[in-house]
């Protein structure tokens, strides 16, 4: 069967991990053509300024090198200007005359740099930082000429004129703002990081707003607006990125501020698709690595016939090394109604750490100095966690390595190259990985804005910690109430239990001996008592470990089961199709404690849905499914965790809370309770989030 061809414009980031997405999916499902508008293969765009600083060559910038597209089939259009697509007759044209047909089409155009309306830009040694080409420039520049403008205080500014620096040449950065990177950063931490780059050499105006570029034919400084002038003989612009959307729009492609695309990447037109910097979705175009890198993976497994959650929007956050400064940025830092949830500045160390909250949840952080807790607050922040989430870390032992700890398993580190702490412990488990370069290199972690590095390295000790002290992990933080223990054979609560036995599963691929177990734990018996063994058992299975159960004497070391810990059904006979649908979804699923479930047709069924733990109520807007509510003395209401419209929808989010139930509970702790522990409506709000619901439900039934 022939393969359909698939023409991408735009052999950048985005583009590309399409690309290698598909790739993953379906290898031998599209021809693959993809024209670029440079002379070479993909490269990091975000790593030009270590090439500009002199860390990096292009060779090290490299993702993709020309083996890459030859080995998988790829022909590679390097150097190709596409200036025409036909989008009646499926083709493309290119400035130099090629002409290419496509079955599906992909306009990864990327962006431009924008060139603010100021007199004299046009001028010569005046250019914006880009490209490659634009380093080798500066570069050039920086042998004949001592004196240099930036304009522009944001990230790529400073980053460029911390590369002025490094090839001999005197910096000033000029912002309009009062503050440099005041998108990403308040007042202290900007001032915290123009001190330390002051320090390296580099000069600020600030509030100043650029007139013209003074000279005839070549950049001789700027004249402000304010009279004051500046002497500068190369001025760099620095101030935002456009969307190429020219080519989308002189070929009928709808654009608004970028080519406005769906949840599932489509333009306005058929087998026509957007993703990176030159989409639009819902209003928003995206300049930052991670969200590009998701809206990549969604196209890839629309493009290949399987089923994905649509992208519903990135919430931005930017985990960067700002001239070897560590600054982390995520949510909204400031607008109506924002308060401080955390403020905390070391001065001896050179830290900071504000987290901000709007009516009680957490909505944005900033992090100077040490970026550590940066992945688990991003995590806060996308979930709009509850404040009381935000534990206070002051006297931790080990600040860094008690957040890698704290970090669920499955929550991305690595956002660029949606690498997750599991795979990283493995990895450093498996391999004997030893340096935060080995992990990078062998996972990607790290390996592209650089921004999770410390993260890296905590859990580098993190995992080695787990391994000399036999799974313990680190020491816990002082000063908190002792949890009650879970038996009398040990002193851990459920809560410490839990999360040392899920990185247990996630160092062995196969668990020993349940008493070598209990053994590393410091147990007080051998084999455990009937109250601990069905609880380790419990939380073991769904951290996805497989035991091995060795005989002794007759009997197994752990006899546990689970017919009282399944989910009980119950419903109307006209409620049938529902509830066969939830049966097939939940019979089998061991649960922390005996949990009560009811499908009732309507209010008058024989069938009470309210006080059920999880119960479903058919209603004129399609089905209404409660949580946490219980028959017994005394009676107890469930609440209302959302309206959903078909049978289908109505059975994800039951089997949805089902899963969040079993993966946060403590053993024997009833569904009522728990949402009493967690928060009702923080469990509302968790399982509300459309692609977590979806994840929790499809892990549910892989655990069947």
């Amino acid at each position: 069967m022939s393969r359909r061809k698939l023409v991408i414009i735009g052999n950048g980031m985005a583009g590309v991990k399409c690309v290698e997405e598909i790739i993953a999916l379906e290898p031998d499902t599209y021809e693959i053509v993809i024209y670029g508008n440079e002379p070479r293969p993909n490269y990091n765009r975000i790593m030009l300024s270590k090439v500009l600083q002199g860390e990096h060559s292009l060779q090290d910038i490299i993702i993709n090198d020309w083996t890459w597209y030859a080995e998988h089939q790829i022909r590679l259009c390097a150097g190709e200007t596409v200036h025409r697509i036909d989008t009646r007759g499926k083709y493309i044209e290119t400035e130099s005359g090629l002409r290419e047909t496509y079955d599906v089409l992909i306009l990864a155009t990327g962006s431009s740099p924008f060139i603010p309306p100021i007199p004299g830009m046009d001028k010569e040694r005046v250019m914006s930082f880009r490209t490659i080409d634009d380093c080798t420039r500066m570069s050039d520049y920086s042998r004949e000429y001592r004196k240099a403008a930036v304009i522009g205080g944001g990230l790529l500014g400073l980053e460029a004129a911390r590369g002025l620096l490094h090839l001999g040449m005197e910096a000033v950065v000029v912002h309009n703002a009062p503050y440099i990177m005041n998108r990403q950063l308040d007042q202290k931490a900007a001032a915290m990081l123009q001190e330390e780059l002051e320090d390296q050499g580099m000069s600020f105006l600030l509030s100043k707003n650029t007139q013209k570029i003074t000279g005839r034919s070549q950049a001789q400084g700027l004249l402000f607006t304010d009279g004051s002038k500046l002497e500068a003989q190369v001025v760099i612009v620095a101030v935002g990125i456009r969307p190429n959307v020219d080519l989308a729009r002189r070929s009928g492609i709808a654009t608004n501020r970028a080519i406005m695309v769906d949840d599932y990447m489509r333009t306005s037109v058929p087998d026509i698709y957007a993703v990176g910097e030159c989409a639009e979705h819902r209003g928003i175009s995206y300049g930052l690595v991670a969200p590009l890198y998701e809206q990549g993976k969604v196209l890839a497994r629309t493009l290949c016939g399987q089923e994905t959650p649509e992208y519903k929007g990135s919430i931005p956050y930017s985990q960067l090394k700002v001239s070897g400064v560590d600054v982390f940025s995520a949510g909204e830092i400031s607008g109506k109604g924002m308060q401080t949830a955390i403020q905390h500045l070391d001065g001896i160390q050179g830290t900071y750490k504000k987290v901000l909250m709007q009516a009680g949840k957490v909505r944005g952080a900033i992090l100077f100095g040490d970026t550590t807790e940066g992945t688990a607050l991003l995590g806060l922040v996308q979930r709009g966690a509850d404040v009381a989430e935000l534990a206070p870390r002051e006297g931790a032992p080990d600040p860094a390595e008690m957040a890698a700890a704290a970090l669920p398993a499955q929550e991305t580190v690595c956002a660029c190259n949606n690498v997750t702490k599991a795979a990283i412990m493995k990895a450093i488990q498996e391999q004997g990985l030893e340096t935060a370069d080995q992990v990078k290199d062998q996972t990607k972690a790290s390996g592209s804005c650089g921004g999770c590095r410390p993260m890296v390295a905590a859990l580098l000790k993190h995992t080695h910690n787990l391994k000399n002290n036999g799974g313990t992990g680190v020491v816990a933080t002082p000063d908190k109430p002792a949890p009650m223990p879970v038996c009398s054979c040990t002193e851990l609560g459920h809560a410490e239990l839990k999360e040392i036995l899920a990185d247990i599963v996630v160092l062995e691929t196969v668990l020993p001996d349940i008493s070598l177990i209990l053994q590393k734990l410091g147990w007080g018996s051998e084999l455990g008592c009937s109250v601990c063994r069905p609880v380790i058992h419990y939380y073991l299975q769904v951290s996805g470990g497989t035991m091995v159960v060795r005989e002794m004497e007759g009997h197994s070391e752990i006899q546990v089961r689970w017919d009282d810990h399944i989910p009980q059904l119950s419903y109307a006979r006209d409620a049938g199709g529902l509830a066969a649908q939830l049966r097939a979804s939940w019979i089998g699923a061991a649960m922390p404690s005996p949990v009560n479930m009811g499908v009732a047709p309507g209010p008058g069924s024989v069938v009470s849905a309210l006080v059920q733990d999880i119960g479903l109520l058919a209603s004129p807007a399609g089905w209404e499914i409660y949580a946490g509510g219980h028959a017994e003395h005394p009676v107890k209401q469930g609440g209302l965790l959302g309206v959903a419209e078909t049978e289908v929808q109505a059975a994800t989010l039951a089997s949805a809370c089902l899963q969040w139930y079993r993966q946060t509970a403590w053993y024997d702790e009833p569904l009522w309770a728990w949402t009493e522990r967690l928060g009702f409506m923080s469990i509302r709000e968790t399982l509300l989030d459309d692609q977590l619901q979806k994840e929790l439900a499809a892990t549910l039934q892989a655990d069947i």
